[in-house]
């Protein structure tokens, strides 16, 4: 043991050379051997499930082509359904037509969002004077729930012209994105029902304590802590909404399915079909793995005890 003096001559005791002086960050942490050796078996591991998750795809990918192309109907599938040269015609007016499938999104999504809450907040109003109201938003979503939207589609966009009313639109893109617009909002009211009815009655009363009237309270306390709790499930609904508006073809509008089908009809090739499918597809993965971010996100929030 060796004996030093400090600024003001005093002897102090040092007990070993600059060896014992921790080697860590500005704190002069230093992680124990233990916790090295778990960090490195920890990354090993992940390296490995890695390399055997991306092996059994390779696999899994590689028999699911042997199996496709070995069948005795590949040659004709393939000429019908995998055609390059109608896939390269088809994709331009396939393309083309995908912008009017985006605007009934975007105008049909904004629709159904204010009259579902709308339909939402008419069935949680209290009070006896309400009682015809929320009869009526309830016969509404349970029949625009139950009704499926081909048939509504067809009721509107078929059925509408046959009455030959003064001022009525024809026009199947509107009649469309009403059909739309009348069913979704329906799933919609419920998912914004389900939220409103999910704020604790506490939050009510705080408010009423502190002098907000019943729509203060439920414009500033009670609808914003909804919106917040169903921001996935409103999501998957509008994921829905945007495949379900190339079903307005059945009404004669040249979206992006009857670009295809117009070409199908022609050449016999269903080609065309694929296209299309790919192209909402690759439309949809965007917003689908928002969600999943969305949600987890909301998921880690609630697992650490934060506001949603």
């Amino acid at each position: 043991m060796t004996v030093a003096k400090d600024e003001s001559g005093q002897e102090g005791k040092h007990t070993g050379g600059k060896d014992d002086i921790p080697h860590g960050g500005a704190d002069g942490y230093v992680p124990s051997q233990r916790r090295l050796e778990r960090e490195r078996h920890r990354r090993a591991r992940a390296r490995r499930a890695t390399a055997i998750a991306a092996l059994s795809t390779l696999v899994t990918g590689v028999v699911l082509y042997l199996i496709v192309v070995n069948a005795p109907g590949w040659p004709r599938t393939k000429e019908t359904f995998f055609s390059g040269g109608y896939a390269r015609e088809a994709l331009p007016k396939v393309l083309e037509g995908l912008w009017l499938n985006v605007r009934l999104l975007l105008v049909c999504g904004a629709a159904v969002l204010v009259l579902g809450m709308l339909i939402a907040v008419a069935r949680t109003l209290r009070g006896p004077v309400f009682f015809p109201l929320r009869v009526l938003a309830a016969a509404y979503t349970d029949f625009f729930r139950g009704l499926p939207l081909i048939i509504n589609l067809m009721i509107v966009v078929l059925g509408v012209p046959a009455l030959r009313l003064q001022g009525v639109t024809v026009d199947p893109v509107l009649l469309g994105g009403t059909a739309l617009t009348l069913t979704y909002s329906a799933y919609v009211a419920e998912v914004f029902r389900a939220g409103i009815e999910s704020v604790h009655p506490s939050q009510r009363a705080a408010a009423r304590s502190l002098g907000l009237t019943n729509r203060q309270t439920l414009r500033h306390v009670v609808l914003p802590q909804a919106v917040r709790r169903q921001v996935p499930p409103l999501l998957n609904d509008l994921v829905s909404l945007q495949k379900d508006t190339g079903l307005v073809s059945i009404g004669g509008a040249v979206d992006a399915v009857r670009a295809a089908d117009i070409i199908v009809g022609r050449s016999l090739n269903y080609t065309p079909y694929i296209v299309a499918g790919l192209v909402f597809v690759a439309l949809t993965i965007p917003m689908t793995r928002f969600t999943d971010w969305v949600t987890a996100r909301m998921d880690r929030q609630r697992a650490q005890g934060g506001s949603i």
